[in-house]
């Protein structure tokens, strides 16, 4: 786990790669950040044990307080696709989020990552201003269409997802 300590507080904020073991503390913090999508508790455990090296966990004083789920493309290694971010009441205004979708590609696996992409509702408008943020912070376009449609895809029963691409100017820096 990387440690900064806590903007608001003497509280330590820690980032790290998740473990199976966390996979049910992950579950619950999304369980309680409606309006996201809940998945089951074995999608959380797979994404801690299969998908670590780009995922994030933050622990604010040994509590998981954000999550951020995201994986590099298959077929497409120079885009990382964020799955899913949740940040736990408790540790909201403290820019989080981006915090943590740069502890992520600031790792050496995502070197080569040129983009990044994610589905957002028209009207998530907590996801919107964090990604439009984080383009904002990296100097990088953002641009969006719709990807995953109402009645096409989600048979009636779920808005349509617009995809959202964020276009780095060039394959990002590694600090030294």
């Amino acid at each position: 786990m990387h440690s900064i300590e806590g903007s608001k507080t003497n509280s330590k904020l820690t980032f790290g790669k998740p473990r199976r073991e966390d996979g049910a503390g992950i579950w619950a913090l999304i369980s309680s950040c409606q309006p996201l999508d809940e998945n089951s508790m074995y999608c959380n455990l797979i994404q801690c044990d299969h998908f670590r090296d780009t995922c994030v966990l933050a622990e604010l004083d040994g509590e998981i307080v954000g999550w951020v789920s995201a994986y590099l493309m298959p077929d497409d290694p120079e885009t990382l696709f964020v799955w899913q971010v949740a940040v736990s009441e408790k540790a909201r205004g403290r820019g989080l989020g981006i915090r943590m979708l740069d502890h992520i590609i600031e790792r050496e696996n995502c070197a080569e990552v040129r983009r990044l992409q994610t589905t957002i509702t028209i009207d998530n408008d907590a996801s919107w201003a964090l990604f439009s943020r984080f383009g904002k912070s990296r100097n990088a376009r953002l641009r969006n269409q719709p990807y995953f449609m109402r009645e096409d895809h989600f048979d009636g029963q779920h808005a349509t997802e617009h995809m959202v691409t964020i276009e780095f100017a060039r394959a990002l820096e590694r600090a030294a």
